[in-house]
């Protein structure tokens, strides 16, 4: 079938309210089809396990950034292109929406949105869970995900995110609207004064008999103003600690050939890592 290149405006109701804009293609929805019936007979398994084979389901599908920049701000379902997050987004959408009793396109959509927008509802580019931080303990109050990383052992973590209120011309729509800039900047003090636990790079594998594989992977960075620089879905091979990511080096969904810690420790502007464990949708 040739792929529609035109997006589709298309509307849904969530929660008994009037939907939100909604971007996608035939193309997003055939792959959608095509997870769904190659994943079917494997619902029951752990959440663990459904989330290393759901991640692995896109390997090999290319890397593309910003795919989630659209002017009215909506719902983008892109199952074709991901960058890292939306990788580790349409994952755990997927193995929730897999776990369900009826899985079907609507209920993916609902739930992506879910996990994307704070309290699940679109109002305006603030609305978006940018930071990963934020995006953390959010779908963590909505029992979605669980940070696990202070039980398996880490220490407190300073964070102070300002990148997005400080650096406005790097995003068009707060350049394009600066009243936008102070609900951003409001939002990131009310970040930055949560507790946070890492387990710095240098304690990977000392820890990793309590990082299991499904758990999400979020890299700390160092870079002024932000919090976390790229993520991923833990998974072993053989007996080696890895993720499966969208790498921006191999332009696409790769099981990443390094163990964790090496990769950490090769990332000048790593410090070490957060451990977040997605729920059982039941």
């Amino acid at each position: 079938m040739k792929t529609i290149l035109l997006f589709i405006f298309t509307f849904f109701f969530f929660c008994g309210q009037a939907a939100d804009k909604v971007y996608y293609t035939e193309a997003d929805r055939a792959v959608f089809d095509r997870y769904l019936s190659t994943m079917l007979t494997d619902k029951s398994l752990p959440t663990g396990e459904l989330m290393v084979k759901t991640a692995r389901f896109f390997l090999g599908v290319p890397y593309v950034a910003a795919t989630l920049e659209k002017e009215p701000e909506g719902l983008v379902i892109n199952l074709r292109e991901m960058d890292c997050m939306t990788l580790v987004e349409n994952t755990v959408a997927l193995t929730r929406t897999l776990q369900s009793a009826s899985p079907s396109f609507d209920m993916f959509c609902k739930t992506l949105q879910s996990l994307r927008y704070r309290n699940g509802e679109i109002d305006d580019y603030t609305s978006r869970l940018h930071y990963t931080t934020d995006w953390i303990f959010e779908n963590e109050q909505r029992g979605f995900l669980k940070d696990v990383t202070h039980g398996i052992g880490g220490v407190s973590l300073p964070v102070s995110v300002s990148f997005m209120s400080t650096h406005p011309d790097s995003y068009k729509p707060l350049k394009e609207n600066p009243s936008l800039v102070a609900k951003i900047a409001s939002k990131e003090k009310e970040i930055s004064a949560r507790p946070y636990y890492y387990i710095p790079e240098s304690e990977i594998d000392k820890l990793a008999s309590g990082i299991k594989e499904g758990d999400i992977v979020c890299f700390v960075t160092t870079i002024k103003g932000l919090d976390i620089s790229h993520v991923g879905v833990i998974c072993r091979v053989g007996e080696k600690l890895t993720f499966v990511h969208a790498s921006t080096t191999q332009k696409k969904v790769i099981v990443n050939e390094a163990p964790l810690q090496e990769y950490v420790e090769g990332i000048k502007r790593n410090s070490g890592i957060m451990v977040v464990r997605p729920q059982a949708n039941h």
